[in-house]
């Protein structure tokens, strides 16, 4: 039976009783209005952990001004199905107060050089500030051992595991693979904004993904492919913010670069942003 914990104090003296019995503590952070996806991280931090804290918070600093904080699903209930479910033994339900206790204004900021400021750093400024700040906070309220995140969020793990290194935290970063619909498309709590004719259209971001990389593969050069995919996404009804070739760093491979690459693209289908990837 999953147990909800909505005190601070209470997890504390939750996580401290399991660490005196010797046992690894996981922890998969999420904003809730969970899917496959959200319940896969939490079967991988159970495979690494003997047993596994789930949070589940709406973090108003990672919303930028025109973005959906106040939009963004809430669905407690089946959240807290889904993680018993899956094998999570604490939901951790913190408030904005007690996330904040002085406030979102004079909240303390973790900044991560580098790595947050490409791709969607360039297009939701402060965004990764905002995760990095949440998430700080939240490793340590739990204290976990290892933590599990989404390589649907590529850049996001690039930069977690980077202020982990930096920080000095001792947490292990395990990262899931990425959950896909039948037709392709990466699970996402944002889907459910399309309507009846976006959703099918939506799976060509995949489509093109795999189109990039054969572009690569065929000797084609880095800006040609990208441009392609952006022609091709711009054909089918997107917007598009980048389709990008990307080292697995994130920095820009040069010409000779035959190393392990990544294919990302940002678009959105109506009011949708839609964000995916795919390793090569």
């Amino acid at each position: 039976m999953i147990e909800t914990i909505t005190e601070l104090d209470q997890l504390r003296a939750r996580v401290c009783e399991w660490k005196r019995q010797g046992l690894r503590v996981g922890f998969v952070p999420t904003m809730g209005n969970l899917h496959a996806g959200h319940y896969s991280l939490v079967m991988l931090a159970r495979q690494y952990a003997d047993r596994v804290v789930s949070s589940v918070f709406v973090n108003p600093t990672q919303f930028g001004p025109n973005e959906d904080y106040t939009r963004y699903p809430r669905t407690p209930e089946a959240d807290m199905s889904g993680l018993e479910g899956a094998g999570c033994d604490v939901l951790w339900l913190p408030t904005v107060e007690s996330m904040y206790p002085f406030g979102i204004e004079l909240a303390a900021n973790v900044h991560v050089p580098g790595v947050s400021g490409v791709l969607e750093g360039e297009h939701r400024p402060g965004h990764f500030d905002g995760v990095c700040t949440v998430v700080s906070r939240l490793f340590n309220q739990v204290q976990p051992d290892v933590a599990a995140f989404g390589k649907k969020d590529y850049q996001q793990l690039a930069v977690i595991r980077q202020m982990v290194t930096d920080l000095a935290f001792p947490i292990e970063i395990l990262a899931g693979s990425i959950v896909r619909e039948a037709d392709g498309l990466a699970m996402s709590s944002r889907n459910q904004y399309l309507d009846a004719d976006q959703r099918p259209r939506a799976a060509e971001i995949r489509r093109t993904l795999q189109d990039m990389i054969d572009g690569m593969r065929a000797g084609k050069s880095r800006t040609e492919v990208e441009a392609a995919a952006a022609q091709r996404l711009a054909a089918a009804g997107f917007v598009v913010d980048y389709a990008a070739v990307r080292r697995h760093d994130l920095g820009e491979p040069g010409a000779d670069d035959a190393g392990a690459k990544v294919a990302l693209i940002a678009a959105r289908l109506g009011r949708t942003r839609l964000i995916d990837n795919l390793e090569f």
